[in-house]
């Protein structure tokens, strides 16, 4: 049988052989290693919906911290911008921009100067929006609330893939030495016939 109902029955069969009398105990092993990894990736899911939900308590916490401690200042580019862009590949800055030199004033109005990011191509005196600590110096923006949950929900799935890929891991190895095993049966039992077919 082909098509999707044949590969359903093949896996019905492997997951449950049966009582049928040319299973081999090869056969049952390894229906109860599938067994185990199907479980295990169940029960893997609270687990893993757990360590999501610490992981979205600490990043919330952690941006509570960051929009108490942090906020936004203007700078102002001491340089034109090049036109070459920091980031083509979306990683680290948006691809439109670039750093230039550029200055700023903190809460007590003391002068600080750093490399910005500002557009491709900008002249000198462009004002930026930047993100001061308590001391003026530069930080990143403060986390959204959307990235919090977005790291948990990654945090998550990464986690459940990660266990149910150990247990494919465990399975796989679990399949391919029982295959060996009934290879090296089959050999043997082979080499027994042809020796028997002499006498």
């Amino acid at each position: 049988m082909r098509g999707p109902s044949g590969r359903i029955a093949r896996f019905r069969r492997r997951l449950h052989p049966g009582r049928n009398p040319l299973t081999r105990a090869g056969d049952r092993v390894e229906a109860a290693l599938l067994l185990l990894m199907i479980a295990g990736a169940f029960l893997a899911l609270p687990f893993a919906a757990a360590f999501g939900s610490d992981t979205y308590a600490s990043q919330t916490a952690r941006a509570e911290v960051e929009r108490t401690t942090r906020h936004p200042a203007t700078a102002v580019s001491l340089a034109a911008a090049s036109n070459q862009p920091y980031s083509t590949d979306g990683a680290g800055a948006p691809a439109d921009q670039t750093t230039v030199p550029a200055a700023w004033f903190d809460a007590r109005g003391a002068r600080h100067t750093g490399d910005v990011l500002a557009d491709a191509g900008s002249p000198a005196g462009t004002h930026v929006t930047v993100w001061l600590d308590q001391h003026g110096e530069l930080v990143s923006e403060p986390l959204s609330p959307s990235t919090s949950v977005a790291d948990g929900i990654f945090a998550a799935i990464l986690l459940w893939v990660a266990i149910t890929g150990a247990l494919a891991g465990v399975y796989g190895i679990g399949r391919l030495v029982l295959g060996r095993l009934h290879s090296a049966a089959w050999d043997r039992a082979w080499a027994e016939a042809r020796h028997d077919s002499r006498f």
